[in-house]
């Protein structure tokens, strides 16, 4: 009985994603064709490349008026910089994404997972709902929050765990509570919310055989401060956050 509540609230959430997101997306194969900072401009180094990467995503971030192919072109320089630079001192650069991931973080951009691009025609764009993403790592363990969002109900909000790995700056998590409508919290085993998650859309496929095998869903994380944070998850695709506080 339980589950069913759940999937059947999930599901609504999950339709309302459906409709909303093919509308208001826009083809990425031909992200490279279009002019940017980062394409136009006599780049000098890889500092500059970095500089110019974060502007672009911190405009966006709080105007969404950035065309998504140059903020898809964006991350990508982002990411290409910066696995040099944890290269170059891997413990400095995980150490420096560890003091500032703490907070709360709207999740702005999101290319999806590789599943998600092929039912989708490999189109990306803003993300249209308020989903709101809560890492804490002054607590032991650390809890993660995923929710969706009207206003401030949360609709759907799954917490957990997670464990950062230094040396790969992977972000690994699992969530073993559902909340909704803010009003009923259920307590689940993670295998049983990566598998609501998957039937639903809301989370990947991935995710659900990672479950399977006694492993946890991940982020491949690229960089946090003040403004963004920016990280690839484990189905392949980039993610650009808001700091909300």
């Amino acid at each position: 009985m339980k589950r069913s509540v759940i999937i059947l609230a999930i599901t609504q959430c999950s339709l309302a994603f459906n409709i909303i997101y093919p509308r208001a997306i826009s083809p990425t194969p031909s992200h490279k064709q279009y002019s940017s900072v980062l394409s136009s401009a006599a780049v000098a180094n890889p500092e500059t490349e970095v500089s110019e990467a974060k502007s672009i995503l911190t405009r966006a971030a709080e105007s969404k008026l950035e065309n998504p192919d140059t903020v898809l072109n964006a991350l990508e320089c982002l990411e290409k910089n910066c696995k040099a630079k944890f290269k170059e001192d891997p413990a400095a650069f995980s150490q420096d994404i560890l003091d500032n991931i703490s907070g709360e973080w709207r999740l702005i951009f999101t290319t999806g997972t590789k599943e998600r691009q092929k039912k989708s025609g490999g189109r990306v764009n803003y993300f249209p709902l308020k989903a709101i993403q809560t890492f804490d790592a002054t607590t032991q363990p650390k809890i993660i929050e995923n929710g969706i969002y009207a206003w401030d109900l949360p609709l759907i909000r799954f917490s957990g765990d997670w464990d950062f790995n230094q040396r790969k700056r992977k972000l690994e998590f699992d969530f073993d509570l559902i909340e909704i409508f803010g009003l009923i919290k259920i307590k689940l085993g993670r295998k049983d919310v990566a598998k609501i998650g998957a039937s639903t859309g809301l989370g990947s496929a991935g995710n659900e055989k990672l479950a399977e095998s006694g492993r946890r869903a991940f982020f491949d994380w690229i960089s946090a401060d003040e403004d963004i944070a920016t990280a690839r998850g484990g189905g392949g695709g980039l993610a650009l956050w808001k700091r909300v506080k």
